[in-house]
């Protein structure tokens, strides 16, 4: 007798574990954790320009955007950083009037080196200005066209890893390098993730929130198919446009089976999407699961004045109450709130501060959240052939 099947019953956690420890040997993000900067902060601290302009798009700048976003109010940056990121003219013209080019430093980032909207943006700015090896760095895989182009003109060049992913590569020189050069402390970034890693990989705390929450995610995923993460910061406007490239690039995907599997990210902002999405999620259709995410601590204590408004004075319990209390009160009402229902799954993370490490601890836990998700939906996490289609068609066109 031959028997053959393709029967997936729900895999274990112990299974789960050991997968993602095999993957380790070539799925490169899980040991950025342990690099050495040092060749990255060397070149960080020779960059004169007052403004660094990163060209790229996607897994290129939404990582660092979202670090920076986090970070820029709270710490006293020695340069300034812009973002070219669209074919989009108005965009691309508007952002440039607010920049002396003569004092920018330029760092191209594309994994594949022949990316059309970065190199279509690149074009158009050595039109402005001369590009040489004292204004433009290039990060990129060492056997890219772009490298080529670098090592043609003595640019100082930086890999990404053959085995990282584009939207897994914040923590690479792609997020690393600008975020230092600006005066983020990469160190501080390395030791949030480094943190981070380690509990996953002990079995500690970090795994434990991570596998129940995957497991949930995709064993109700017909159910609760739509993941909202509600933010309540907009500092973290930066990380819910990451997440959202993470989550739907990774886990949209055709299973073993042959069958489509997809979870659905939504990142909002409180306090302003309780005036706009919440209303959504409490009475709209239960096919949403809410993470909410605080700031213990904003490193900051503006507070409301206590003046006197004609016709407002019942407001006046509000006086002298800061603004962090506020926002931090808005989004424990917003989670009592869901809770009260019983029927809106809700998990929430408070992270410490705003500093290189809470960020950077937050978002390699997402990007192990989304690796152990792929593995309980027997999927490919690092891939992305749903985008190639458009991208042939697109050079067809181009190509005339």
């Amino acid at each position: 007798m031959h028997y053959t099947d393709n029967y997936n019953p729900t895999i274990s956690n112990s299974n789960i574990f050991d997968e993602i420890e095999a993957e380790k040997e070539s799925i490169g993000y899980y040991n950025l954790a342990h690099q050495d900067a040092s060749k990255i902060k060397a070149y960080a601290s020779t960059v004169k320009q007052e403004n660094v302009v990163v060209i790229g798009i996607g897994g290129s700048t939404l990582g660092t955007y979202a670090i920076y976003k986090f970070l820029k109010h709270s710490k006293d940056l020695t340069k300034k950083l812009f973002f070219l990121e669209t074919t989009d003219p108005i965009d691309i013209q508007s952002k440039l009037e607010g920049i002396k080019l003569e004092k920018t430093l330029f760092i191209v980032i594309s994994k594949s080196g022949t990316t059309v909207e970065t190199i279509s943006i690149f074009k158009y700015i050595n039109s402005l200005v001369k590009i040489d090896k004292n204004n433009c760095v290039v990060i990129t895989e060492f056997d890219s066209k772009l490298n080529a182009y670098a090592k043609i003109h003595d640019m100082q060049r930086f890999e990404i890893p053959k085995d990282v992913g584009g939207r897994f590569s914040v923590f690479s020189a792609v997020g690393l390098l600008p975020l230092a050069i600006v005066g983020i402390d990469i160190d501080k970034i390395l030791s949030g993730i480094k943190k981070t890693h380690d509990s996953f990989f002990a079995k500690k705390d970090v795994y434990r929130n991570i596998i129940k929450k995957a497991r949930f995610f995709v064993e109700y995923k017909n159910s609760f198919n739509i993941n909202v993460i509600f933010s309540y910061s907009s500092r973290l406007e930066g990380f819910n446009k990451w997440y959202i490239q993470l989550w739907g690039e990774s886990l949209g995907k055709v299973d073993i089976n042959s069958t489509r599997q997809g979870l659905t990210p939504v990142g909002i902002i409180g306090p302003i999407d309780q005036h706009s999405f919440l209303q959504l999620i409490v009475e709209g259709k239960r096919d949403k699961t809410v993470t909410v995410i605080k700031v213990d601590d904003f490193d900051n204590n503006l507070k409301i004045p206590a003046i006197e408004l004609d016709g407002l004075e019942e407001l006046n319990y509000l006086d002298n109450i800061e603004f962090s209390s506020l926002i931090n009160m808005q989004a424990d009402s917003t989670i009592e709130a869901l809770n009260n229902l019983n029927d809106i799954p809700c998990d929430v993370i408070t992270i410490d501060g705003v500093n290189e490490s809470a960020i950077a601890s937050l978002m390699y836990e997402y990007e192990l959240l989304t690796s152990v998700c792929a593995k309980f939906m027997y999927i490919n996490a690092y891939d992305q052939p749903g985008v190639e289609s458009g991208k042939i068609i697109l050079k067809s066109k181009l190509k005339g």
